[in-house]
């Protein structure tokens, strides 16, 4: 059965109702939600992508402050683990930098869901490297950095990105992650579509990365191995490497210009997406000038139907603040909006669940 599909029609409930009230200082996009019809405080407990921790601790605090009868918890295990613990349904929704794989769909326990982008952000390749503050590199040199086949970093394939520049005769540690992860899938599927030929090391949540390189849990793991490893380079989302303080690349995009990861930037490489009826898309290696090449998405997912209408209308609260308001937060933490047909395309989407 294809879990996305809407079985039924939406039928009135009550909650609809309690879901759609607003309170002062709401916004106009809504997302407030009066829970004592519904017998008091409801917490929300969810799990998922490292890539929008960041993201989601500020759309929590924001929102609760609106709605504090409704908690909710945000466990950043890695987008492997949100997709295990939804599949599970051990927490009321899940966030993941990549959909699930066909062929795992009927192991989601709860019956049909559906997909909300809510994030878009770059992944930066971020490096230690006394001396060097500016540097600029290409999807081949990093599909080579990264599989070993380049190990110094005065190289000659890493001079000729950085014309005029000048590099140590330092050896190359590589940082990737240990975990399951989206901003793995994201990266490895950068490489694969824009280093094509070069890259060997397919693409996937996980990868079988050469016995000489280093391993950290999460976004911040491997931000730490870079920030305390001399020669390190990682991949690492752009709020991560400025919270650790981390110098990172500027990359060549398809236009050939050379691009640092900034929250407009990504939004550039957002306006040229095209996304199917779950929502799904990929904005990565995009189009245009000013476009971030490593530019990755993020959902979160939420089943079709639920027997708790109180813990519904929260969900469906919280989910258009993310979709609506929330999406104003996120350029303060180096993320991007969605592009607004995307968002209300969510946002009506939030109407078929039950």
């Amino acid at each position: 059965m294809n879990k996305l599909l809407v079985i039924g029609t939406f039928s009135a409930l009550s909650l609809v109702a309690a879901c759609g009230s607003k309170k002062e200082g709401g916004g106009a996009g809504g997302g407030t939600a009066d829970t004592s019809a519904g017998g008091g405080p409801v917490t929300l407990n969810a799990s998922g992508a490292t890539f929008q921790q960041g993201a989601q601790e500020v759309t929590i605090e924001a929102f609760t402050k609106a709605n504090p009868k409704i908690k909710v918890n945000y466990g950043a295990g890695g987008s492997g683990k949100g997709r295990q613990d939804f599949a599970d349904q051990v927490v009321d929704f899940a966030c993941s930098d990549a959909p699930y794989k066909d062929t795992d769909l009927g192991k989601v326990k709860g019956g049909d869901f559906y997909y909300f982008p809510n994030v878009l952000g770059a992944i930066t390749v971020s490096y230690n490297l006394d001396g060097v503050d500016k540097l600029s590199l290409s999807a081949e040199v990093i599909a080579k950095i990264f599989q070993r086949d380049i190990k110094k970093w005065n190289d000659p394939a890493i001079a000729a990105d950085n014309a005029g520049g000048t590099l140590p005769d330092a050896d190359i540690v590589v940082a990737h992650r240990s975990d399951g992860s989206g901003t793995t899938e994201n990266f490895t599927r950068y490489l694969d579509k824009a280093a094509t030929g070069v890259w060997k090391l397919k693409a996937g949540s996980t990868v079988e990365w050469p016995s000489d390189t280093q391993a950290g849990n999460g976004n911040s793991g491997v931000a730490q191995i870079v920030k305390s490893t001399k020669g390190a380079i990682g991949y690492v989302d752009l709020s991560d490497a400025k919270a650790s303080g981390l110098k990172y690349a500027s990359i060549k995009n398809q236009a050939g210009k050379f691009t640092d990861p900034t929250a407009e930037s990504v939004s550039a490489a957002g306006d040229g997406i095209e996304v199917d009826d779950k929502l799904l898309f990929s904005a990565l290696n995009a189009k245009g000038d000013a476009s971030y090449p490593i530019t990755a998405q993020s959902w979160c997912m939420l089943y079709a139907k639920s027997k708790d209408p109180a813990k519904t209308a929260a969900l469906k609260a919280y989910f258009k603040y993310m979709l609506t308001d929330g999406q104003k937060l996120l350029p303060e933490i180096d993320f991007a909006p969605l592009p607004k047909s995307l968002q209300d395309k969510a946002v009506a989407q939030l109407d078929k669940v039950q």
